[in-house]
């Protein structure tokens, strides 16, 4: 049995594609669009699997695009649960611009979700996490869907005896943030806003993190910093660590590689310093590839290989 379970409650297909110029009020002629399953938690599963790390992915569908949405995770081998909605699972595109090698996402609104709709996911995740050893919801909440439903998942987690991740943000974070988690990962204005600070620098992160673990609601906070890496905080252990430089081509899904990287880390019974610098190592890959594409497995390894020499 998996011993990661990932929530994805505003999961999409996301449609990519090429052109050589935007021009408006013109027939544009693209390159053939390629298809993928999307969505934070459905994202992670991918990572994990790439990782030689399995887990089971819960997540709504609805309509023909839901359908769909089954068939590109069942494609890539991923266990999964996924519960029947009214309403049509949405799409995403993205549009890169060969001639300037910028990108344009298209982000549609999420898909409404109803109450027992609602209720029945969270009985399918408790069900499923009796079994594993992680929950890791990831991504939005659609329309719908309370604010402290995340909350309620990490009920379920202290209940079943889980450790619970989340990677998400707004009312949703703050939701977790109280009710509790084993780590969470903000960007440095929802630490801000978790913290109630106006501004916080890269002297602050600490402070602001520490903080909040005090209050006994989280174990492990890491800051993800974008460019500049994370910032790992724990009630023993404050240390940053820059991500490489590489070429970008693309940052999508590159947050959700680096939740999967550290998770593999974690079930691999990693220290917390290793499971951040995997997690860098797997977000920084994901940014060389263009449109939707994941990392690479051997760019993963060759970042991992420079950012453990600080360890040693």
């Amino acid at each position: 049995m998996s011993k990661v379970l990932t929530i994805t409650m505003n999961p999409a297909i996301d449609c990519s594609t090429i052109v050589e110029k935007l021009i408006p009020e013109q027939k544009l002629q693209c390159a053939q669009p390629k298809y993928e399953p999307g969505g934070g938690g459905i994202n992670v599963s991918r990572g994990l699997k790439r990782l030689g790390s399995s887990s089971i992915a819960v997540f709504p569908k609805g309509g023909l695009t839901g359908e769909s949405l089954n068939s590109l995770v069942n494609d890539e081998e991923i266990l999964y649960k996924a519960i029947q909605i009214k309403n049509a699972t949405r799409q995403n595109f993205i549009i890169v611009e060969s001639i300037t090698n910028q990108q344009f996402r298209f982000g549609m609104p999420g898909t409404k979700i109803f109450p027992q709709e609602s209720k029945l996911l969270l009985q399918a995740i408790e069900k499923l996490s009796v079994k594993t050893d992680y929950i890791v919801a990831s991504g939005s909440l659609p329309p719908g869907v309370n604010s402290d439903f995340y909350a309620k998942i990490s009920r379920i987690a202290k209940k079943t005896g889980n450790r619970f991740i989340a990677d998400t943000s707004g009312e949703a974070l703050s939701e977790v943030a109280e009710e509790g988690a084993y780590l969470i990962k903000p960007n440095l204005r929802e630490l801000s806003l978790l913290s109630k600070q106006e501004a916080l620098d890269d002297t602050l992160i600490d402070e602001a993190a520490r903080a909040l673990i005090g209050k006994g609601k989280c174990e492990v906070i890491v800051v993800s910093m974008g460019a500049q890496g994370a910032y790992l905080v724990t009630n023993t252990i404050a240390e940053q660590v820059q991500a490489p430089t590489v070429k970008k081509l693309s940052t999508v899904g590159a947050g959700d590689s680096m939740v999967a990287g550290m998770v593999h880390s974690l079930t691999r019974g990693k220290s917390l310093q290793e499971m951040v610098r995997l997690g860098i190592a797997c977000g920084t890959a994901a940014t060389m590839n263009p449109g939707t594409e994941l990392f690479k497995i051997d760019d993963v390894d060759k970042l991992y290989k420079w950012l453990i020499k600080s360890l040693n």
